[in-house]
């Protein structure tokens, strides 16, 4: 006489709960990670646009020969940011409208540029500001 088994193959409950623990043990590490690299990623690109805007900024000085007080408007600087003149200006990662005019001040000449959204100061670790 011959005897079947009858168990059929696949996963118990308690298998299943191990493993849905291991992944949310997982996702409690990974998704803060995740989010601290995201806000680091939208600060390096708005300082290297406020760089670039800075640059513009001392290149339309020099050539419009302007005061160190002298305030610049996006169309005097938009043929110095590497867009042409009709192009886009740049904006910062962190402001929701994407817009030049809600991501940055451009200041007087003898001040850098400044982000809207996220200004910071010197030294803080969260805003966005050149040093």
């Amino acid at each position: 006489m011959t005897r079947k088994n009858l168990r059929s193959g696949g996963f118990t409950l308690v298998e299943i709960m191990i493993v849905v623990a291991i992944i949310g043990l997982l996702a409690t590490i990974a998704i803060p990670n995740f989010v601290r690299a995201r806000l680091k990623a939208q600060q390096s690109a708005c300082i290297n646009n406020l760089r670039q805007i800075d640059g513009a900024k001392q290149q339309w000085a020099l050539e419009a020969k302007a005061g160190g007080n002298a305030t610049p408007v996006l169309a005097n600087i938009q043929p110095y940011l590497g867009r042409g003149a009709l192009g886009t200006a740049p904006s910062c990662p962190a402001d929701p409208t994407g817009k030049f005019e809600s991501s940055y001040n451009l200041n007087p000449l003898d001040t850098a540029p400044t982000c809207i959204p996220m200004p910071g100061a010197p030294g803080d670790a969260t805003g966005h500001h050149l040093d």
